[in-house]
């Protein structure tokens, strides 16, 4: 039915810059929600930013200000442009695709924040 994969993961120091990309490789027929989540080490896993059906972007309390999320055309490609990253990002990102067909997440991508 299809697949997620997100990339462009790594290290960066604080304050640093990072950009994520998230693909889903199947037909998109409705969308019920996209987003990005991340789970921190010991921690539960938190909503990083999400589009409703509607179209409408949502940001986490953590991430709201620093973050931007965006997506193609065809809504099958999502980027997560983050500024100003402190240690307390690193995370597992992951990226997920509620569908009409499916519930889909990706394998998640490490990202850390380091000096």
């Amino acid at each position: 039915q299809g697949q997620v994969v997100e990339s462009g993961g790594g290290l960066v120091q604080p304050g640093g810059s990072l950009k994520l990309n998230c693909t889903f490789s199947g037909s998109i027929n409705e969308i019920y929600a996209t987003g990005w989540y991340r789970r921190a080490p010991g921690k539960q896993r938190e909503l990083v930013a999400i589009f409703t059906s509607s179209g409408t972007l949502n940001y986490g309390n953590s991430v709201r200000g620093r973050c931007t999320v965006s997506r193609d055309n065809a809504k099958s490609t999502m980027f997560l442009q983050m500024n100003n990253l402190k240690p307390e990002d690193t995370a597992v990102y992951s990226c997920n695709f509620w569908l009409s067909h499916g519930n889909y997440w990706g394998q998640g991508i490490q990202v850390t924040v380091s000096s």
